[in-house]
């Protein structure tokens, strides 16, 4: 094959051979990978976005507890992706990893429907009044779910960083495609929660759980067979490092040994291979940054001064300064992941609370339609479909003439937007429980399932408001992650991404349970009782409202602190070699211009 026609990143295909830039990648090979991102997001929402109405509805559980294994299971989903990251950066890749977590994936659909689809896997009721499931019942199902969780653990990390592949660093132009590829990869992914939201919501109410289940199954299984329809055009990152996560502990334990030892006056002294290394193997090599100087200690020199630094094998037992400036981004993501967390909580509250708090609403769109109260979360998405064409079509060509930035703003001035945006959403949740406890006092309402006088659309708002939120926040964080990560754990850094959503739906389930249990002590009425309507959800509203407001400030100051990633590009095909220096994101500070 001509190597002047191959890619200047060194991917390759499934048999490890150099692949034909015309021929692979872009955009066209993300076109089989886009519906199945669709697709998926269609089957979780579909369970996810209704699974507290189920629980309650169907397995008869109480409030705080279908909440409580609502935020589990969500949590489950969304830090699995850890360990498929883990054994894609390190073992199997990202396609192979993928492939077998789809396939789990799928029988873990297929069982969820079956589980509610037989009379039997259901409990039964006698004259209205239902027994409770039994414990078969409810490990058949709960088994199901967490099937569907062990399989988003390996596809979730792997599918966007895989598409994410498919566009080479070294070449500008598709460089430059790469830009919108997030944008519009998320997207894809709102198409899929619409339809759930605003379609399977509705059969499962009115048709049967089993359809509603049914439909997005069958939608899985056709998407991974467009999915392996595009193999022969897909591009496969060639792992560089048997072991990335090992590298980390290797600086850690070197720069703990080498504590007492003076550091050099200059980065340049420090241990590091020269650039030829770096354009042999294909490897990126990272700048000194001078953050964290104790682990700079980790590349001192152990005194072989006439090491061969361009070969790993003669040179001291140091670590380099591209494997320690690896280990910093870690921590400077883990700073910023840790600020995720309230904001993952409030998002939370969409598939909960929400959802809860809609079914005491007047629903009714005239005489013969109810709209299910989970259908208004497709209110979040419609919002989320609106905002990307307008952010990535005229927010960000604007915004690039007034600051420079290829994206616009930089990423995490893109977050911090995302969040602000977020405490207003939950300042109007907030006002809106003011006022429902108001009607309810004002019109002396009282049995749990008596319907408040107030129309469900005064949710309206906080729905559209978090939508928006996303676009800044979702995409803005799965970016993040994916740039920001070093070169060999991309995979691994996109779990900082779904383990905050995962951490963050544990956090809700662990605040509903203790504000539920310290608020009934002393015989005292609970924020969030089986009965919404004589309970004080607008307590824990405010509640989460402060706590919002006190993590946006703390996000402001951590955003401040952290130093991106700066790199430079080599071309790893010697005959299209194109040296390219260049720097992701070049704004030292976070939030500042």
């Amino acid at each position: 094959m001509d190597t002047k026609c191959c890619t200047q990143d060194g991917t390759v295909d499934l048999r490890g051979r150099p692949v034909q830039a015309s021929r692979t990648g872009k955009w066209k090979a993300c076109a089989f990978l886009v519906g199945y991102e669709a697709f998926e997001r269609m089957a979780f929402y579909g369970v996810a976005s209704n699974l507290v109405n189920y629980l309650t509805t169907q397995l008869h559980e109480e409030t705080v507890a279908s909440v409580r294994n609502v935020n589990n299971w969500s949590g489950a989903v969304w830090i699995t992706p850890i360990l498929g990251a883990y054994i894609a950066d390190t073992y199997l890749g990202r396609y192979w990893t993928f492939t077998v977590s789809s396939l789990i994936y799928a029988m873990g659909m297929i069982l969820l429907t079956m589980a509610v689809s037989f009379k039997f896997m259901k409990p039964t009721c006698t004259n209205g009044v239902c027994n409770k499931a039994s414990p078969l019942q409810i490990a058949f199902f709960y088994s199901a779910l967490y099937i569907v969780a062990i399989g988003a653990g390996g596809t979730k990390p792997n599918i966007s960083t895989f598409g994410a592949d498919q566009f080479d660093d070294y070449n500008p132009h598709e460089k430059k495609l790469k830009v919108s590829f997030f944008n519009w990869w998320m997207f894809s992914s709102f198409l899929g929660a619409l339809f759930a939201t605003l379609c399977l919501v509705y059969i499962q109410e009115n048709f049967g759980w089993g359809l509603g289940y049914g439909i997005p199954a069958v939608g899985l299984l056709v998407s991974l067979f467009i999915f392996y329809l595009g193999t022969p055009i897909y591009r496969h990152k060639a792992r560089k490092t048997k072991s990335p996560a090992r590298e980390l502990f290797q600086v850690l334990i070197a720069a703990f040994n080498n504590r007492k030892l003076q550091l050099p006056n200059s980065p340049s002294e420090l241990q590091e291979f020269d650039l030829q290394y770096y354009i042999q193997t294909g490897k990126r090599q990272v700048h000194h940054t001078p953050v964290l100087r104790c682990l700079d200690k980790a590349a001192i020199k152990d005194g072989s001064n006439n090491a061969d630094t361009s070969n790993p094998s003669s040179s001291s037992s140091s670590c380099t300064v591209t494997q320690v400036e690896g280990v910093k981004l870690v921590f400077g993501m883990m700073l910023i992941w840790l600020v995720t967390l309230i904001p993952s909580t409030i998002w939370a509250q969409i598939n909960t609370l929400f959802v809860k708090q809609g079914t005491t609403l007047d629903r009714n769109l005239g005489p013969n339609f109810q709209i299910p109260a989970a259908s208004l979360g497709s209110f979040v998405t419609f919002s989320m479909l609106l905002s990307v064409p307008m952010y990535d079509r005229f927010f960000v060509p604007f915004m690039r003439k007034k600051t420079g930035n290829p994206r616009g703003i930089t990423l995490l001035q893109r977050l911090g937007i995302g969040f602000a945006i977020q405490v207003i959403a939950i300042a109007i949740a907030y006002a809106v429980e003011v006022r429902r406890m108001h009607v309810i006092r004002t019109h002396h309402v009282a049995g749990p399932k008596e319907i408040v006088p107030m129309s469900i659309f005064w949710l309206l708002p906080q729905y559209v408001l978090l939508g928006i939120a996303d676009v800044f926040n979702a995409i803005g964080l799965l970016e993040f992650f994916y740039d920001q990560s070093p070169e060999d754990m991309q995979s691994l850094g996109t779990t900082f991404f779904t383990s905050g959503i995962g951490v963050g739906n544990f956090l809700n389930s662990f605040l509903v349970t203790m504000v539920d249990k310290i608020t009934v002590t002393g015989g005292g009425k609970s924020w969030i009782g089986n009965n919404l309507n004589d309970s004080h959800l607008d307590y824990y509203y405010g509640f989460l409202l402060a706590i919002s407001a006190l993590n946006l400030g703390v996000y402001l100051w951590a955003s401040s602190r952290y130093i991106y990633k700066k790199e430079t590009l080599q071309a790893l095909n010697e005959d299209c070699i194109r040296i390219d220096g260049k720097t992701m994101d070049t704004s030292p500070l976070g939030l500042q211009v």
